[in-house]
């Protein structure tokens, strides 16, 4: 008698899932390559309306410090040790906004989103590089300002190029060791979550946190970084300007000059880092912000100071003041 054996179907179901498992498991693995940065979504139709003042705060930016630094170049009676440091200021205020701004502006009138994993890592090696390298020039110039009001006697031996760049040497260092490896980490991340990135830019925390495997490093990074380069550069900053406004009262010589100008620069530094602060710490911790004050908060401490610095450190400045009253004088803007 012949016995017909029946195909093993259980087999074959047993086969079909556990390729089914396999193929979740591959999609699941898939890491995305591109982004879509959307921030300001949750304004709908009235984003494009951002492009206009984003837009002036960068021709301020940009029209602002390329002025100052044709001026501090250009005129040898301002090639000291401090216009000097203004007019390295004024060159980082020139490039950071243009490593983010066009690009945010495109998003905002042409809906131009889309950014690729190497260009997201590129533009946030560049915000983050140049932006601790901000910081470090207020120390720089919290130095020169220390060194001119309470060790006069000191100030051209310590702040001669040969001898200030022993005080450059580490903090450079220190910055480009802790952005290169936070980027660097982040790089090696797989991100399956969405490619949404809610920001204007390619801010740290806000593509780490797409990710679906361990961040506890990368988090511990860029607090790092934070606390490590930035708060700890405006904090030497403000300790420096106590001590010269101190220095100051006791010499029983009110300097009105000296004590405004470093009264300034506390509040100008204490207003950067709070944004900067706050816009790192919010996505850390619970609170109420809303996307779109974390993105506004975010773009206004690297846009405002590249606004401001150039009246606050370069028009404030006499030498400065002077050789741009000249310059607008000579373009016949105003009449003398």
């Amino acid at each position: 008698m012949l016995t017909i054996l029946s195909p093993p179907h259980s087999l074959y179901y047993l086969d079909y899932s556990q390729l089914q498992c396999k193929t979740i498991v591959l999609e699941q693995n898939t890491s995305f390559i591109a982004f879509n940065l959307n921030g300001f979504h949750d304004l709908g139709e009235w984003r494009p309306y951002l492009f206009i003042p984003y837009l002036l705060m960068f021709l301020l930016s940009t029209t602002s410090n390329s002025v100052l630094i044709y001026l501090i170049v250009s005129q040898a009676s301002l090639h000291t040790p401090m216009c000097i440091l203004i007019g390295l200021m004024s060159l980082v205020d020139l490039c950071l906004p243009i490593f983010f701004v066009p690009n945010m502006l495109l998003s905002f009138l042409l809906n131009w989103t889309e950014i690729s994993l190497a260009g997201c890592l590129i533009q946030m090696f560049c915000i983050h590089c140049v932006g601790t390298f901000q910081s470090t020039l207020l120390v720089w110039m919290a130095l020169d300002r220390f060194f001119a009001i309470c060790k006069p006697l000191y100030y051209h031996k310590f702040m001669q190029m040969p001898n200030f760049l022993k005080f450059t040497i580490f903090p450079i260092i220190r910055n480009i060791l802790l952005i290169t490896t936070m980027v660097s980490r982040a790089g090696k991340l797989s991100f399956c979550k969405t490619n949404e990135i809610d920001h204007c830019f390619c801010e740290h925390m806000a593509l780490v946190q797409l990710a679906c495997g361990d961040i506890s490093i990368n988090n511990l990074l860029g607090l790092l970084a934070a606390f490590l380069i930035i708060t700890a550069d405006c904090l030497f900053s403000t300790v420096s300007y106590f001590i010269v406004i101190a220095s100051v009262l006791k010499s029983g010589k009110f300097h009105f000059k000296a004590i405004n100008t470093c009264v300034t620069h506390i509040i100008v530094m204490t207003v950067a880092i709070t944004s900067a602060l706050i816009a790192f710490m919010s996505y850390r911790v619970r609170n109420n912000f809303s996307p779109n004050s974390r993105v506004f908060l975010s773009t206004m401490y690297l846009l405002f100071p590249s606004c401001f610095n150039p009246i606050i450190y370069g028009i404030r400045t006499k030498e400065i003041r002077e050789q741009f009253l000249k310059f607008i004088y000579q373009m016949k803007v105003f009449p003398k």
